[in-house]
């Protein structure tokens, strides 16, 4: 039975090989990379345009795309991010 890995299962592994600030350092990377340095946020066309460098130019268009699933978790994820933040400062 083939198993399935998400990026997730290996969150734990990379941050105890690479540390606390070498995992966020890497993500910060990838982050750039990847970004519209215009808008200051991964848009479609600048995950498109860049995501050749990662060897990614075969993906279409749906590949690229999030899902509705995707974005409203992301959005979740944002917003408790924002509130923890808030609350470290308050």
């Amino acid at each position: 039975m083939a198993s399935s890995s998400n990026f997730e299962d290996f969150l734990p592994l990379m941050a105890n090989k690479l540390g606390g600030d070498g995992l966020v350092g890497e993500l910060c990377n990838g982050f750039n990379l990847l970004v519209d340095s215009e808008k200051g946020v991964i848009t479609f066309d600048s995950l498109k345009k860049n995501s050749a460098l990662l060897g990614l130019q075969d993906l279409s268009d749906d590949d690229l795309r999030l899902s509705p699933e995707l974005m409203e978790e992301s959005q979740f994820l944002l917003e408790e991010a924002l509130l923890q933040e808030f609350k470290h400062y308050c």
